[in-house]
């Protein structure tokens, strides 16, 4: 699961810490790509209207694998983190 989440950190997918309604999935997407927290969350509802049912699985996954801003900020042991001593 760590892998994951480097992986979608190091892609700037992260939920922030400041402006989450409920998880930070849409705010995350948000700032990914360029958008206002508030034209995600509508763009995302759209989307998910087309594909009924689709956002009892969509967002939850979401959830789960984009990391936290907290998450994402923690030096990881495989990249570049010097061992303290």
């Amino acid at each position: 699961m760590t892998d994951i989440h480097d992986t979608f950190g190091r892609q700037g997918l992260v939920r922030p810490r400041d402006g989450r309604i409920l998880g930070g999935v849409c705010a995350g997407l948000g700032r990914r790509f360029g958008l206002d927290p508030w034209a995600a969350r509508a763009l995302f509802v759209l989307l998910l209207m087309v594909l009924p049912g689709s956002q009892l699985i969509v967002y939850p996954i979401l959830w789960i694998l984009m990391p936290s801003e907290t998450w994402a900020e923690r030096p990881s042991a495989g990249y570049g983190a010097t061992p303290a001593g």
